[in-house]
């Protein structure tokens, strides 16, 4: 069972970085999608030249910036743009696939040059340095790409799509259902929807105007079927909760909120499978389809990028797979009572071990051990970071707020950026796994469901209580992370920083991390932030619970001496 756990992990992992390259992206893709779906049935000469630039250059680069980004931050980011540019120049296909590989390579190759050349560089070359190496690795790797990465990925693309196009001639398009439903519940979705769909999607609404396959994953249809079904043969808590999960599904988007309920009683995959063959079957009956991404799934976005043809299919294949959907899940509630009994009482058990009616439960007793007084940055983590961490967020601020809790941020975010700064980490049960490996160090929280969980309540109860103590007994904080910080991040702030990495050796400091960023840019958890006078109140507000020390010359400050005593 580790075994399962540890390869779904991976698989898991895999598709979540293939999401975040594509998530931040989404509102491109939907402009490219509006513009496609005037220009082609229209005809208008204005908008048709938008369409093959766009798909072509923009989508594909911004995929590849955002990759490169995602392993070695902005700098990664131009290198990964960069080295994709020889994939795209050496096919007349959209790159999608490609940019996913380049991308990330760049930002590799980029981060194992800069972590080789640390603390080598001579000062006053750093900027010459950066700039040099960043353009050199990254035509290298562009000539690379276009010779090597290029043809192969074209190849591979060309295969995808054959196949793709046979399976609807064949008519058996429908049965990709058994594989995408259950990946959905399981959060493996992204592998396959951003790795191998959306590249294959783009490329037949360049072709063709439209494309069926936006809509595999994408449909509200099975999620609404199973939500249905609860709100009328559900019991308990599960009933009581579908109506409001069934408007968030679909008319919100998140597909997340219905995931619960399925893994509440596993056979109501079958519902889903065969609610997603219904509607794909309809699509394919109809030739109907999308001309962009709908993310989130909302029936609202799915409506704004259908085809100008395919209203009347796209309807149906929704209600269709609702119906079906329905019907199955139905049935399955319906005569499947005891499963559902042993699971309530499950449930009921937790929620009683959870909030400590039960004796020795192993999982208060960690959190017990835990300092919450340290806890300043709660982060909700899901796959693509959007949907149901979003939810999850906006509920812990609201009880935050209400428990006059001050200090404490709470945010949302992909597993994959997971910042360094955050101290719990909130995920659903089947992601805690990936978390920890992101952020081995933080506190880490389990829940069934984002929307309605126990340990909301707990944590604000550990989070009052130690804050409570904290007022009590105030301690200076030690520095451990200093940061320099400029206008552009590069120039000055970076001397400053080889400047006082070379007195902190001499004077035999260790254990202190010295770095240098842009001023927008400076990290959550940087305990002295050093930059510029004219620049130290800006750098204040971006992050006001540090220490701050301004100087008038990065290059020659008395400050450095008399902070290099202080941390003797």
């Amino acid at each position: 069972m580790a075994e399962k756990g540890s390869i779904r992990s991976r698989v898991q992992k895999f598709g979540s970085n293939l999401s975040s390259m594509i998530m931040p992206n989404i509102g491109a893709f939907i402009a490219w999608g509006l513009l496609t779906a005037i220009a082609v049935p229209s005809g208008i000469e204005l908008f048709q030249s938008f369409v093959d630039p766009m798909i072509t250059y923009l989508l594909p680069l911004l995929i590849a910036f955002a990759g490169g980004r995602l392993v070695h931050d902005f700098r990664g980011g131009v290198v990964g743009a960069t080295a994709a540019m020889g994939v795209i120049v050496a096919a007349d296909m959209p790159m999608f696939i490609g940019a996913m590989i380049m991308g990330p390579l760049g930002g590799y190759v980029i981060k194992k040059f800069d972590q080789v050349m640390e603390g080598k560089i001579k000062q006053g070359f750093e900027m010459l340095v950066n700039n040099f190496s960043a353009g050199i690795l990254g035509a290298a790797l562009a000539l690379f790409g276009s010779l090597a990465i290029g043809p192969l990925v074209a190849a591979f693309t060309q295969v995808l799509e054959t196949g793709v196009d046979a399976m609807i001639s064949w008519g058996v398009l429908p049965l990709v259902s058994i594989f995408i439903e259950p990946a959905k519940i399981l959060f493996l979705n992204n592998a396959i929807n951003h790795g191998v769909i959306g590249p294959i999607a783009a490329g037949q609404v360049a072709e063709y105007g439209k494309s069926i396959l936006y809509l595999l994953e994408a449909n509200p249809g099975p999620g609404m079927g199973i939500l249905l079904a609860y709100m009328i043969f559900g019991k308990g808590a599960s009933r009581a909760s579908s109506y409001g999960a069934g408007i968030i599904h679909f008319f919100g988007g998140i597909h997340e909120i219905y995931f619960p309920y399925v893994l509440m009683k596993p056979l109501l995959i079958v519902a889903a499978i065969l609610g997603g063959a219904g509607g794909i079957f309809t699509l394919s009956l109809f030739n109907a389809g999308l001309v962009s991404v709908p993310s989130p799934g909302s029936i609202i976005s799915i409506l704004l990028l259908t085809a100008s043809d395919s209203y009347v299919g796209v309807i149906l294949s929704v209600l269709v797979a609702t119906a079906i959907s329905f019907v199955v899940a139905s049935m399955i509630l319906k005569f499947d009572r005891k499963g559902e009994e042993e699971n309530l009482e499950e449930a009921q058990g937790k929620i009683k071990e959870m909030k400590g009616k039960t004796t020795a439960a192993a999982e208060p007793k960690k959190t017990a051990e835990v300092d919450y007084g340290k806890v300043s940055s709660i982060i909700f983590a899901c796959d693509a970071g959007m949907g149901s961490s979003a939810m999850g967020a906006s509920i812990m601020k609201d009880r935050v707020k209400k428990a006059g809790l001050e200090g404490i941020s709470v945010a949302n975010t992909a597993i994959s950026n997971i910042p360094d700064s955050a101290d719990l980490i909130i995920t659903h049960k089947d992601l805690t796994e990936r978390a920890k490996q992101k952020q081995p160090n933080a506190l880490h929280v389990s829940v069934d469901n984002f929307m309605n969980s126990p340990r909301y309540q707990e944590i604000i109860e550990k989070l009052q209580e130690a804050h409570a103590q904290e007022e009590q007994q105030p301690t200076d904080k030690p520095i451990e992370k200093i940061v320099f910080a400029c206008d552009a991040g590069m120039g000055s702030s970076a001397m400053g920083a080889s400047l006082l990495k070379d007195k902190f050796k001499k004077a035999g400091i260790t254990g202190i991390h010295v770095s240098n960023t842009a001023v927008s840019n400076i990290p959550a958890d940087a305990d002295l932030v050093i930059t510029h006078k004219d620049l130290t109140e800006r750098a204040k507000q971006k992050q006001p619970d540090a220490e701050h020390l301004s100087v008038e010359n990065f290059l020659s400050s008395p400050r450095y001496d008399e902070l290099v005593e202080r941390l003797k």
